[in-house]
């Protein structure tokens, strides 16, 4: 089957080769420097301005195919370069994606350990203003050994939860 191939491709390249022109209601086919008319070589056979209209035509028509070629590679070189930058462009959105996900992450860290850092100032804040008025009252002996528990436990829990804050932060 490889073979088979092979040789299909190997007759039609070399088949291409040959320029077809029509000249004159006959059909001519121009391989090198030779003419042919279905299959015989009329090269000696036609007179000097045939051969040269004929050859001029296939040099124009050669001209014409290679042209198309060029254009052809130049039409795959910017379709290639389309999609080089089409790739490019996704690549940089996902990048600047992934860079402003990471800079909201950060900055959601950021409000998290300020709001931690807050919560144990205010802790500090509460724990301190509980104890001196405890200790305001204990002075002016206004406490009672009920109200005496009370503060203790309200100490306590205040304490607690400054250790948690600290804890967290």
């Amino acid at each position: 089957m490889k073979y088979y191939i092979l040789l299909l491709t190997l007759i039609l390249s070399l088949s291409s080769f040959a320029q077809t022109i029509e000249k004159g209601g006959k059909t001519y086919e121009v391989k090198k420097e030779k003419i042919f008319l279905e299959g015989i070589d009329v090269t000696e056979t036609l007179n000097l301005e045939e051969k040269q209209a004929i050859f001029k035509e296939a040099s124009l028509i050669s001209e014409k195919l290679k042209l198309e070629k060029l254009a052809k590679k130049d039409e795959e070189k910017a379709n290639k370069a389309s999609k080089k930058l089409e790739k490019d462009t996704k690549k940089a959105k996902k990048s600047q994606k992934k860079a402003e996900k990471a800079q909201k992450r950060a900055e959601n860290e950021l409000k998290k350990k300020e709001k931690l850092q807050s919560n144990f100032e205010k802790a500090q804040r509460n724990l301190k203003k509980g104890q001196e008025k405890y200790e305001k009252l204990k002075k002016r002996g206004k406490l009672s050994p009920v109200d005496d528990v009370k503060w203790l436990k309200k100490l306590e829990t205040l304490s607690e939860k400054l250790k948690k804050a600290k804890g967290k932060l």
